[in-house]
């Protein structure tokens, strides 16, 4: 039993994690500082649609024994090929930004380059998958740096004394609403490699199953809910430096909360936040990245540690070349979103199939909230364009 709740609490953080990269702060910060205290309720929607998400693909891949991309070609021959196509290539652009993020906290802390500091972070990501038990050492580098990362939002938070009841009152009752947000919000959250990573990393400790079901459930509601909690303590910190009249650069936006909230202190603390969610999300991403590669080549699945390596060395070598990409970070999640809809509908219709579900019924209500989500998903991505 405590194998398995290692292995739950470990999918969840990683889950979390991964969805808490350096776009996330940026999100958080530039559309708290568009809607104020209305973007509670675009958090508050983004975790009723990621619960929705994520319970219906932790149970699905759980209950199949098979990964997402597996479930799709066994659907319709070449279906699987297109969605590894699409999680890959996000994951990559992801990385850029995520080692970019890695390079910025440690520039933040030290004083170094960002170019030096995201090859510092890339070695650190490198030698966790050097380890004999890389799975192992994944889950509990995402728990310690997912604890750090609450402790210091909470801390900003604490400072900045945000307006809490007008907050919370926004958070159900809004004042204005954004599409482009939501749709970006949850495209950062869940979209993309995100809303797979705790699930395949659940496979891979070998919980699968439908006795599994009540261990995959309480994970999933745990990865989401401390991704929400994160959020929403962001959210508050940032709003209550913005109600203060202070200006947020607009190439770093997520650094002027937090040097705002402690002054020159407020910096250091921001290369460490920004630092942790970045590595952790770089770790994440190549993971559930090369997930989805392993099972169409039996080489990738041998040397799977030595591929990740490798995709994050190309991660880190495109940022160097390139350079920092500011936009890209709001950008990608944004196309995640759209990626969503996509993963999401083919895993519901996986899931009506007995050849590859066997004799589980999966629950109406769950594919019904997951068809909401995919169709609303859909209506606001026509709407953005």
């Amino acid at each position: 039993m405590s194998k398995n709740k290692n292995a739950l609490l470990g999918a969840a953080f990683l889950m979390a994690t991964s969805a808490v990269g350096p776009g996330f702060l940026t999100q958080t910060t530039v559309f708290t500082e568009k809607l104020a205290t209305s973007f509670g309720f675009i958090i508050l929607l983004s975790i009723l649609i990621d619960l929705a998400v994520q319970f219906n693909i932790w149970q699905i891949i759980t209950v199949s024994g098979k990964r997402a991309q597996d479930l799709a070609n066994e659907l319709l021959p070449g279906l699987g090929y297109l969605l590894a196509f699409l999680i890959v290539a996000g994951g990559l652009a992801f990385n850029i930004g995520n080692v970019a993020g890695a390079g910025l906290g440690i520039e933040a802390m030290t004083g170094v380059s960002v170019q030096t500091g995201a090859i510092l972070s890339a070695a650190i990501a490198i030698g966790i998958f050097l380890f004999k038990e890389a799975g192992k050492a994944m889950d509990s580098f995402a728990k310690i740096l997912g604890f750090v990362m609450i402790a210091l939002i909470l801390y900003v938070a604490f400072t900045s004394h945000p307006p809490l009841d007008s907050a919370i009152r926004h958070t159900f009752f809004p004042e204005k609403f954004d599409p482009i947000a939501t749709l970006t919000l949850v495209g950062g959250t869940v979209g993309g490699y995100i809303s797979f990573a705790g699930a395949h990393r659940l496979l891979d400790s070998g919980m699968r199953g439908e006795s599994a079901l009540k261990e995959v459930n309480r994970g999933a509601s745990t990865g989401i809910l401390i991704t929400a909690l994160i959020r929403y303590l962001l959210f508050l910190a940032t709003l209550g430096i913005i109600l203060t009249g202070a200006s947020i650069n607009p190439d770093n936006p997520a650094a002027s909360v937090f040097e705002n909230a402690a002054g020159a202190f407020g910096r250091q603390l921001f290369g460490l936040m920004i630092w942790a969610a970045a590595i952790t999300s770089v770790v994440g991403a190549a993971y559930t990245s090369i997930s989805f590669l392993r099972s169409f080549h039996p080489l990738i699945e041998r040397y799977q540690s030595y591929v990740t390596i490798v995709f994050i060395l190309i991660s880190t070598i495109i940022f160097l070349l390139v350079g920092r990409p500011v936009k890209v970070l709001v950008f990608v999640g944004t196309l995640n979103g759209f990626v969503l809809p996509i993963a999401l509908a083919i895993l519901l219709v996986a899931s009506r199939k007995q050849r590859l579900m066997g004799k589980y019924k999966h629950p109406v209500l769950l594919q019904a909230a997951g068809w909401i989500v995919v169709l609303t998903l859909l209506a606001m991505g026509f709407n953005v364009f």
